[in-house]
């Protein structure tokens, strides 16, 4: 949307300059549609006045010439308002649809380069309320209301003009309603704003519940809190049902009224009218054609309450989309950003200091060096600063204090594409789309060969697994990844982490949730993951922590302890108390649970089927 501080109205407008051309091509539909409208009472008092002779003694049929032709011209206006009409309403909506189909896109398109800051804060349901039914109002905002609004004012002007032109007494009568009508239509669209703002707010606040429900399924079903789930829905829905009925309820009087005062005014019209003819300052046949061009004006002018709704409705959605099209990155490329030229893979943070607030801190002073190749594993207590650290690698947070630098380039002044490009990320919390596996795998490469994705599940010891399935690749993944195990899942993860081939990884090594077979699969998928590139990890394992070349011990957003395994251990500080109370019988028991794991992984000479597999396996 342009010009951010501009009324929403007219920023919604200006959605339509793309489609100039098409716009100006309905406008002369609608002067078409107005000239066929009006032409009707006119023809219709013509025919009148002249095919018939009237006066008090009765009506003597006139000219018999002059009616045929009257009737000629009255059917050439009624098919010619058909076309005209046809070609003003499909031109319409095919503004409409365009300018929400732009709409949608520019949302969507937004919303992936926002910054983990606005969606850390934003509620998804919200969301999709904005970029569904919201979009949807401003697209019946252009093609019923201003379109419609136009189609109106051109209609009332036109037959303005007629009728004064005839009897300026009797037009003023019929015109003066007109001003009455928009009182009462700009009185609705004051009331009806934010009502209906207020509907769409609940409309998102709905659908924010419902999607978190079906998300959390599995929770609710484990609880037992159905009850209490659908409670929560039905607060909802309550309010939502009340405010649509308050909304409802403002419409049914609104359209009564609205009618009342156009009957009024017909029959003032009549009144005046008739004294004018009986004066003789007025043709019967003019009012007839009065009657009937109040009639037909009565459903244009009476819609204007429900073209204000819509305009009301239009500003309030408009408003909501705005929250979304406004907001802006706290991560941005900088003006002069050059792409990032990675050889090395050295990575330096200098006195990096962090905090989502100013006034809490997350990180301080943060000094890490990893030089090409080495794994830096991080460890701490939760809430001590592990992951904020990784996420500002790539820039998903950006620092408030010192720099980040890849191969000598502060990652400020590379382009976000070229830096994320460049490393490859394995969560704990894997996400999977609901496509088939290969995609998955495919998904930063999807113009990678057959070869390449084989190459990398094997790598990611999964290739196994996935060839003992009927569809093999093409076996469809269920949203989020359900119908894969959580060992399959991490495994496609570093698949796919690993089909892109980055310079330096990010990961999170746990593996608590797996069974012993699944983990040495996973331990042996990862340390061919890590080798040769510089990785940060958090790390949960005992194996990882030795391997490291760095380990960094973290408290309360500060590294309190740096070194190797051997020589934290002979420290006695920090990591010491970590090794003694969670890393120590992982080195006891290592031996054994290597062994019988290998041997596990070793021995299985045959896989799942694809019904058991996909539920529960490796």
């Amino acid at each position: 949307m342009p010009a951010r501080n501009a009324p929403i109205l007219i920023r919604l407008l200006a959605l339509s300059r793309p489609y100039t051309g098409l716009l100006l091509i309905t406008l002369l539909m609608v002067v078409g549609s107005t000239l066929m409208v009006v032409a009707t009472p006119v023809l219709i008092a013509y025919a009148i006045d002249i095919g018939f002779d009237i006066s008090r003694e009765g009506v003597v049929l006139g000219d018999m010439h002059t009616l045929l032709i009257a009737a000629a011209l009255l059917g050439a206006a009624a098919i010619g308002r058909s076309v005209f009409v046809y070609f003003q309403t499909y031109l319409a909506e095919r503004v409409s649809q365009s300018i929400a189909y732009d709409l949608r896109n520019s949302i969507y398109d937004h919303l992936q380069r926002l910054s983990y800051a606005y969606h850390d804060d934003v509620e998804i349901g919200q969301v999709m309320s904005k970029a569904t039914q919201d979009v949807e109002a401003v697209r019946f905002f252009v093609s019923m209301g201003v379109i419609r609004l136009i189609y109106i004012v051109a209609l009332v002007g036109v037959f303005s003009v007629y009728m004064l032109s005839v009897n300026v007494l009797v037009a003023l009568v019929a015109l003066a309603f007109i001003p009455i009508v928009a009182a009462q239509a700009i009185y609705t669209a004051r009331y009806m704003r934010p009502l209906w703002l207020a509907i769409h707010d609940r409309m998102g606040y709905l659908g924010n519940v419902l999607q978190e429900n079906l998300t959390g399924q599995r929770v609710v079903k484990a609880f037992s809190r159905e009850e209490f789930e659908q409670e929560k829905f039905d607060a909802e829905a309550q309010q939502l049902f009340e405010d649509n009925y308050r909304a409802s309820r403002f419409s049914s009087w609104n359209e009564p009224a609205m009618q009342s005062i156009w009957l009024v005014a017909l029959a003032v019209v009549f009144w005046v009218g008739g004294r004018e003819v009986i004066a003789g300052r007025m043709e019967i046949g003019d009012l007839i054609a009065f009657q009937i061009s109040l009639t037909l004006l009565q459903v244009p002018v009476r819609s204007l309450g429900f073209i204000v709704g819509a305009i009301a409705r239009a500003d309030s959605a408009g408003t909501r989309i705005a929250e979304i099209l406004d907001a802006r990155s706290a991560v941005q490329n900088a003006p002069d950003a050059q792409p990032l030229r990675i050889e090395r893979g050295e990575v330096r943070f200098d006195e990096v200091s962090f905090g989502y607030e100013a006034a809490s801190p997350v990180l301080e002073n943060v000094d890490i060096e990893a030089r090409p190749g080495e794994v830096i594993a991080l460890l701490g207590p939760t809430g001590s600063g592990k992951s904020t650290v990784v996420n500002l690698l790539p820039r998903f947070y950006d620092v408030t204090a010192g720099t980040i630098t890849i191969d000598g380039q502060n990652v400020r002044d590379v382009t976000i594409e070229s830096l994320r490009e460049a490393i490859g990320i394995v969560q704990q919390d894997v996400f999977l789309f609901a496509a088939t596996i290969r995609e998955n795998i495919a998904y930063g490469r999807p113009d990678a060969t057959e070869d390449e994705i084989i190459d990398a599940s094997r790598t990611a010891r999964l290739h196994e697994f996935i060839s003992s399935l009927p569809d093999g690749y093409e076996t469809w993944v269920g949203e989020r990844g359900v119908t894969l195990s959580g060992g399959q899942k991490q495994r496609v993860a570093i698949a796919r982490t690993l089909l892109l081939n980055p310079r330096i990884l990010v990961l999170d090594d746990s593996t608590s949730s797996v069974d012993m077979r699944t983990e040495y699969l996973i331990q042996e998928a990862l340390t061919e993951l890590m080798r040769g590139r510089t990785t940060f990890v958090i790390a949960q394992r005992l194996r990882t922590v030795q391997q490291a070349d760095q380990i960094l011990i973290m408290e309360h957003g500060r590294i309190v302890e740096r070194g190797k395994h051997e020589e934290l251990l002979a420290a006695g500080g920090h990591y010491r108390m970590i090794y003694d109370l969670e890393l120590r019988d992982q080195e006891e028991s290592g031996a054994t649970v290597d062994e019988a794991a290998a041997s596990a992984a070793s021995s299985t000479t045959s896989t799942p089927t694809a019904s058991s597999s996909t539920r529960g396996g490796a």
